[in-house]
């Protein structure tokens, strides 16, 4: 059987399909409401052509013998863009890869405190129609990649290579059109050598385990596509249909690819670091951790930005600095980069700040091919008692993540938010805050997905593997007693960590005096 979809995995109807065969001879069909392909065909090999409004065409080489069944994917009309590599040091290349249907301009922005115009990169068209749309591969290419730019792009004259400004940070393109398209894409630039104290992780394993660009993300068909694609998810997919599906009930789980853009970490053009994130996903995504690596400059705190890939990949030296910071919704780690971690703080007096939720709670393992597979294992639910008694998946393969953080998460309060309410008002990281036991702090929030203060979205608590020493200073009034517990403790050889187990958190540091006192006043302290 033969199926057409667009990158979403969504069957398309009404495609024109024509095959061809070497002596010239052709039939030609329409895609069924289902998005299948029937054609009563000898067997040879074929030239497929596939065209339809509203979607880019191509011509596909479907040799006798090909397995089925086989799935066309085509490309819906608009403007999308990412960098490849997405994360680089300075003075490294990237490459920008845009799918538009008509001329585009793009630049290069740098986002910290103040969104701040790096440098033009020109406007971009060929002599060709529609030549810098771009062609996405058959198949499940959330495994494989989207592999733009590699189909046509041959010209030594016409490159797309940008190279790494020398300053780190957290940049992005802004790709727009005349028509009045805008789309912009991340670029994480790491130092070429360490230069502050500080180090800070975009969580991009996140990023990309949370993309269905392509149809698969680590919450949509998790494991591998079905074999037809979808016509209405609200139908068909288990997660709408059936009460007892668990997003990971497999025992195994395809690969995702980086190789795609990311349409969750697009940032309007015009939207200010203080202004309202909107939409599901950019909550927990760059757009909620561009929060916190402005404030940081606001406050006039050096930091060198690196990824999370770059720690597992050796980039970012622990050694050369004294703080690191990870934030928002750093899920999905390696075990390398949590056992270097742990070391780095319990052995060599490392200062870990943990200014996120639901961290560190699953294992994923990355391949060379530039991949990730997501290490779920099949579970009943959320709680210890649906994952065979341990406190996370991470920790149903090698440790709970509380032994580091102090906190792990559990669902209880999931998808609310309230501000934390202070109970040890006498601890230093309440200096000059003026809050008292049973004050609240975390009013004000950025958070648009869930609203309602600093604890939310998704929460962390302390637990049974929890440091012994770990002291509890104000948690969350979330229901349910679901509250975030923010935390602080010592490890042995000096090293620190401070937890405040909520995604919400970054969200609230540019516009909440509260939240940002208190980060503050735990930076200066563990940078002496």
């Amino acid at each position: 059987m033969l199926y057409v979809s667009d990158e979403s995995y969504v069957g398309l109807a009404d495609v024109a399909v024509e095959f061809t065969n070497a002596r010239g001879d052709s039939w030609a069909t329409h895609s069924r409401a289902s998005g299948a392909v029937h054609a009563d065909l000898p067997p040879d090999d074929y030239i497929v052509t596939l065209n339809k409004s509203g979607y880019g065409g191509k011509r596909v080489r479907l040799p006798n013998g090909t397995p089925l069944p086989y799935h066309f994917r085509l490309l819906t009309d608009g403007l999308l863009g990412y960098a490849w590599p997405k994360c680089v040091r300075s003075g490294d290349k990237s490459e920008f890869r845009v799918h538009s249907v008509e001329q585009y301009k793009i630049e290069l922005w740098r986002y910290g405190w103040t969104k701040e115009k790096i440098t033009g990169l020109g406007w971009h068209d060929e002599h060709g129609p529609r030549a810098v749309m771009q062609i996405t591969p058959d198949g499940d290419y959330s495994r494989t990649g989207a592999q733009w730019n590699k189909v046509g792009y041959l010209s030594p004259h016409h490159t797309q290579i940008v190279t790494a400004p020398e300053r780190s940070g957290l940049y992005y393109f802004h790709a727009s059109t005349l028509s009045g398209r805008s789309f912009t894409f991340p670029w994480v630039v790491a130092p070429d050598k360490p230069q502050a104290a500080i180090a800070v992780l975009a969580a991009n394993i996140t990023w990309n385990v949370y993309n269905n660009f392509g149809g698969r993300s680590n919450y949509i068909h998790a494991d591998e596509l079905p074999p037809t694609p979808t016509i209405n998810a609200r139908q068909e997919l288990k997660r709408y249909q059936d009460v007892k599906h668990l997003t990971w009930g497999a025992e195994s789980y395809a690969p995702l690819s980086f190789d795609r853009p990311e349409p969750l970490n697009h940032i309007d053009p015009a939207e200010q670091i203080i202004d309202p994130i909107e939409g599901r996903a950019p909550n927990h995504v760059a757009p909620a951790e561009w929060r916190l690596f402005g404030w940081l400059e606001r406050e006039g705190f050096a930091y060198d930005l690196y990824s999370e890939t770059q720690l597992h990949h050796d980039v970012l030296d622990l050694s050369k600095h004294r703080v690191l910071i990870i934030s928002t919704h750093p899920e999905y780690w390696t075990r390398k980069m949590y056992d270097r971690v742990k070391h780095w703080v319990f052995h060599e007096g490392g200062r870990l700040l943990y200014l996120g939720g639901n961290g560190l709670n699953c294992e994923v393992e990355l391949f060379d091919n530039d991949t990730v597979v997501c290490h779920n294992t099949a579970l009943t639910s959320l709680w210890p008692a649906g994952m065979g008694g341990a406190e996370s998946r991470f920790a149903r393969r090698h440790e709970s993540e509380a032994n580091l953080l102090g906190v792990v998460f559990d669902p209880s309060g999931i998808m609310t938010a309230a501000p934390y309410r202070v109970e040890d008002a006498g601890h230093w990281v309440f200096a000059g805050t003026g809050l008292r036991n049973g004050d609240w702090f975390g009013q004000r929030s950025l958070h648009m997905r869930v609203p309602g203060g600093a604890s939310g979205h998704e929460t962390d608590k302390i637990s049974k593997s929890s440091p012994k020493n770990v002291k509890r200073l104000a948690k969350g009034l979330n229901p349910d007693n679901g509250g975030a517990e923010m935390v602080i403790f010592d490890a042995p050889n000096d090293g620190m960590v401070f937890s405040v187990g909520s995604i919400c958190w970054p969200s609230c540091l540019p516009i909440d005096d509260g939240v940002s006192r208190i980060t503050a006043n735990v930076l200066r302290r563990f940078l002496e």
